[in-house]
């Protein structure tokens, strides 16, 4: 019988062997433009097969939809390649003649690609690019449900590298992917890049090897009373039906301002939103969570009427979207929790003040240094709430999905979103090639020590007058050290 573990580690330690072997003779053979050139051909790929990997992801995890999982799929080939392609990464980055001090890139090494099953194979082509952008080589450890898509996804990316003459296990894929494989991967690598759940990430900071990793996101949206409704309600139900929920920026829980909040729920019904109550709530709570509070794997990536079918309650046929009034925050009210689904939580408040009280206890409900979307066109609310909030994006009257991963916003596109000190991360960034690499610098002399050349102008002093070596550097210590007593420069 053969032991799946011991299979998984050995084939950890093999692959990391063979990407150590492959990213050295990378580095000692590639210059930038050689690495731009690789970077261009798996864009390319990924554009060319982005509906067929989606479709494969969507057949293999059940979780999203096609469409939209082609979206993510181009948001690396296309836009992620867009924002990188001009980007130094190899060799000299910067030669600054004035200050004397010359900047130069070292990869990390071999990075440890740690994948999530919601965005399977959009993670695995944007994780293959950073890391060969920046030099380096990537050892993939699947999702135990997306084993299959991230591998012809991880094929494609190095049929493109071999055809480019480049080392193809510059970019591997475990095929026995399990957790004390996924654990010695992460020992034997140089850097862990960690997307997935809160027990991989804190896993990987727990290594004992370098990481970057993403907190949860429980993301508030804020809508304030000088909102476009219409406008803002659309945004949000194009963010959250998005891929079924699965992205982690993804609108948990709607905060609204008393006054509009009428308006904002009709518009929200005249979109497909339907509020549940009584009975039919009881039921879907019931449905959300496992025994121990943990978000219940299988609404993820859902539809409404998927769920509404798993609680045994009959919605409206034209159901985009199923909202819950919360009545407060923390373990007890699960719309308060972060839900990668079709589901939202709806808070009413007085005010933009209490709005940014309610905000701040979301976000310490599991989402801390992540992100918050906030609708206005009051410039001072929105400066107060970026101001106070522990979040690493503030998405400003944009869908919270879309913005956060750089559709929408021009931050850089990214399925790794970095939430801070706060937030538990190592990075606040929208991590990218520039994550991946160190700073070797090399640095001249421009400023020379006083003490230094009062000593040297001493020592050359005595020498002059024929007093021995020896004796001269005793007694000029002694000088030196009588001058500093005495507080004589």
């Amino acid at each position: 019988m053969v032991d799946k573990d011991l299979l998984s580690i050995q084939e950890a330690r093999t692959l990391v062997r063979c990407a150590k072997t492959a990213q050295a003779e990378f580095a000692d053979s590639i210059d930038q433009a050689g690495v731009d050139s690789i970077v261009e051909a798996i864009a390319e790929a990924a554009r060319n097969n982005a509906e067929s990997l989606a479709k494969m992801a969507v057949e293999e995890t059940g979780f999203g939809k096609v469409k939209d999982k082609k979206i993510k799929n181009l948001l690396a080939g296309d836009s992620l390649y867009h924002y990188i392609k001009d980007m130094k990464t190899i060799g000299v980055l910067n030669d600054d003649t004035n200050r004397k001090v010359l900047e130069i890139a070292t990869p990390a090494g071999v990075i440890a690609g740690l994948m999530p099953s919601t965005n399977p194979t959009s993670t695995a082509i944007y994780k293959a690019m950073i890391a060969i952008k920046s030099g380096n080589a990537i050892v993939i450890s699947p999702h135990p449900s997306a084993v299959n898509c991230i591998s012809k996804t991880v094929e494609m990316i190095r049929k493109v590298i071999e055809e480019k003459r480049a080392p193809k296990d510059l970019v591997t894929v475990m095929s026995v992917p399990s957790l004390e494989g996924t654990a010695e991967l992460m020992k034997q690598a140089d850097l862990i890049l960690a997307t997935g759940g809160p027990g991989m990430v804190k896993a990987a900071y727990s290594s004992g090897t370098p990481a970057l990793g993403v907190g949860s996101g429980n993301v508030p949206a804020f809508i304030e009373r000088s909102a476009d409704i219409k406008e803002t309600v659309s945004k949000i139900f194009a963010s959250k039906t998005f891929d079924n929920g699965t992205v982690c920026a993804s609108e948990q829980a709607i905060v609204v301002e008393s006054v509009i909040a009428d308006q904002v729920k009709e518009e929200m019904v005249a979109r497909g939103g339907y509020f549940l109550e009584g009975e039919k709530l009881a039921k879907i709570k019931k449905v959300m969570e496992r025994a121990n509070g943990s978000m219940n794997p299988e609404i993820v990536g859902k539809d409404a009427a998927f769920v509404a079918k798993l609680a045994g309650i009959e919605i409206p046929a034209n159901t985009r979207i199923m909202l819950a009034k919360e009545e407060g925050v923390g373990p007890k009210f699960p719309f308060s929790k972060e839900k990668l689904t079709t589901l939202l939580g709806f808070y009413s408040v007085r005010d933009w003040e209490e709005g940014c009280e309610l905000c701040f206890k979301l976000l310490k409900n599991g989402g801390m240094g992540h992100s918050l979307a906030i609708h206005s066109n009051n410039e001072t609310v929105i400066r107060n709430f970026a101001m106070k909030k522990p979040v690493s994006r503030l998405l400003v009257n944009t869908p919270s999905t879309h913005g956060a991963v750089g559709i929408t916003t021009d931050l850089p596109p990214s399925f790794t979103l970095g939430c801070g000190t706060v937030g538990g991360s190592s990075t606040s960034d929208n991590v990218g090639p520039q994550h991946l690499f160190n700073i070797r610098r090399v640095a001249y002399e421009t400023k020379v020590l006083e003490e230094d050349t009062a000593e040297v102008e001493t020592v050359e002093a005595f020498s002059n007058s024929g007093v021995d070596s020896i004796d001269v550097k005793m007694l000029t210590k002694l000088i030196m050290e009588q001058l500093k007593a005495l507080n004589v420069k």
